[in-house]
């Protein structure tokens, strides 16, 4: 029964994300929400109050969005505003949660310790949230925002954590002289492991060939878990090192990366689904106005005090734009990290209170909902969208995610390109010759280039994306078959079919014209609308 809810639940997810990117509402407030319709306040009534599972699960999905969001990064795009970024993820965070802190203590009349948890919780921003608004709002932002913030958001979890695990140990009575020791093990060892364990993966991935399609991204899988799990072991911080290996694997060349990317942008989805998803079934819908007046207070402090000031105090210095420092301050949304963080207290031994969670709970639900929904607004009201360019440029799926396509072509004897240059050819509009394989030298062409028999040119062009449904189909031609040893222009084909390649038996391909001789054991390829 169990699979059969949670099969259901996932679909669900997944057919409600779309229907929110066309209304303009958050996914992962969709996600919270139906988690609230089948929990014990909800419509379904799903009793499910298990923290210390929830814990678990959480903490493993967290892994995934931690090493995908260093892993999607395209370090090119992110180098130049990297410093920034990682003052904001360290820096930023600390004083993100001190000040939210006193806020807590003074404002609210909390105990210092508990207001110290809930800074400490609620320090980070939400790296799934600025992905999944950034993306299907397919919002650019200027002077290099869009990846401040990815590798913001994506770097500031494992300093959120180091602050949970201190304040949950002073809460247990350890003393501040083991704090010290605590910060170097979790920086020093994460960092370490982290790099060791890239560099090696890399290397390995470069070179290994993988007999069955498929395991290198199940090998990239259990890089990430073990790029956590190793460091943990050790006292070190494994979300910190789950983010380096992911950041330093992502930038290396290794093979089918492309395809690792959609994949783990796949993985992180269901991640994120399972994370909000929980949240809302660990809710209580009906418990909400009892904390809602501090997590609206706490909230409100974080989006217009706290956060405003760890961004102007850290981005002034580096002269940046008044506008982007507004944006950047607007855009500290909290999501993930800060949930599984406060279930993480929730199940300590130090506090075990669910009155974190519920509080932690609204803030998300807030933040998600109005700092995520007002983002495209207030980044166009701050003049900030760049429209000269596309935000998945700044991820490392962009080459596919642009819709361009690179096509090879050979120059064989007798071609009428032969002799001419690249500006002489009368070749497609859009279509750009960005390479020429000459024996084993590379040429990057230029108008005066001269092409010669023999070379291999790489065309680059827009990809074809329509509404109407082009179907593919294959015909094996065999010894019986009409079409055998017939020219191509000789069939008797619909005006809506056409032979688009041939592969043949000795597994070469052929793009065919009117003169393509069919031979058996053909395998036509077929497009038909």
């Amino acid at each position: 029964m169990s699979l059969l809810v949670a099969s259901i639940v996932i679909m669900v997810c997944i057919i409600s994300s779309r229907i929110s990117n066309r209304f303009g509402v958050p996914t992962l407030l969709i996600f919270i929400v139906l988690g609230m319709l089948f929990g014990s306040d909800g419509i379904f009534k799903i009793q499910f109050d298990d923290y210390k599972f929830a814990e678990e699960i959480c903490s493993f999905a967290l892994i995934f969005i931690i090493f995908f969001g260093g892993f999607s990064t395209n370090w090119k795009m992110a180098k130049p505003v990297a410093v920034k970024a990682v003052w904001l993820s360290t820096l930023g965070v600390f004083v993100t949660a001190a000040l939210t802190a006193v806020f807590c203590y003074f404002a609210l009349g909390m105990e210092l310790l508990k207001s110290c948890l809930i800074g400490a919780v609620i320090s980070s921003t939400d790296a799934a949230s600025v992905f999944s608004i950034l993306r299907s709002k397919s919002l650019n932002l200027k002077y290099g925002t869009a990846s401040l913030l990815e590798v913001e958001s994506g770097s500031n979890d494992p300093a959120a954590y180091m602050l949970t695990v201190i304040v949950l140990m002073l809460m247990a009575g350890s003393e501040l002289s083991g704090v010290p020791y605590m910060l170097f093990a979790q920086i020093v060892y994460g960092g370490l492991i982290g790099v060791g364990i890239a560099l090696i993966s890399a290397k390995f991935l470069s070179k290994f060939q993988f007999e069955v399609e498929g395991f290198d991204k199940l090998f990239v899988v259990a890089i990430a878990v073990f790029s956590y799990a190793l460091p943990t072991v050790i006292g070190g911080n494994g979300y910190l090192a789950a983010y380096i290996a992911g950041i330093m694997l992502g930038n290396s060349k290794i093979k089918n990366k492309i395809g690792l990317v959609q994949f783990f942008d796949g993985i992180t989805g269901l991640s994120q689904i399972v994370i909000f998803f929980l949240l809302g079934l660990l809710a209580f819908p009906s418990q909400i106005p009892h904390y809602i007046f501090p997590a609206i207070a706490i909230a409100l402090f974080l989006t217009f005090v706290a956060r405003p000031i760890a961004t102007f105090a850290i981005m002034t210095p580096f002269k940046s734009p008044v506008n982007q420092q507004l944006l950047v301050s607007w855009t500290g949304l909290r999501g993930a990290a800060s949930i599984v963080f406060a279930i993480m207290a929730t199940v300590s031994d130090f506090y075990g209170n669910t009155d974190l969670f519920q509080i932690v709970f609204c803030i998300a639900l807030l933040s998600v909902a109005f700092q995520g929904s007002l983002l495209p607004f207030f980044s166009k009201k701050l003049d900030m969208v760049d429209n000269e360019s596309n935000v998945l440029k700044t991820f490392n799926d962009y080459q596919d995610e642009t819709e361009m396509q690179l096509i090879r072509t050979q120059v064989p004897t007798g071609h009428p390109w032969i002799g001419k240059t690249i500006s002489d050819l009368n070749i497609l509009i859009d279509t750009l010759v960005v390479m020429i394989k000459r024996g084993k030298e590379t040429i990057i062409p230029k108008g005066n280039t001269l092409i010669k028999e023999g070379d291999t040119l790489v065309l680059s062009g827009e990809a074809y994306r329509d509404e109407e449904e082009v179907k593919l189909n294959e015909i094996v031609i065999d010894a019986g078959h009409e079409w055998v040893n017939r020219e191509i222009k000789s069939l008797d084909l619909s005006k809506d079919i056409l032979i688009i390649i041939v592969r043949r038996q000795d597994g070469t391909f052929v793009v065919p014209n009117g003169d393509t001789i069919i031979e058996q054991g053909d395998v036509l390829v077929l497009s038909s609308l």
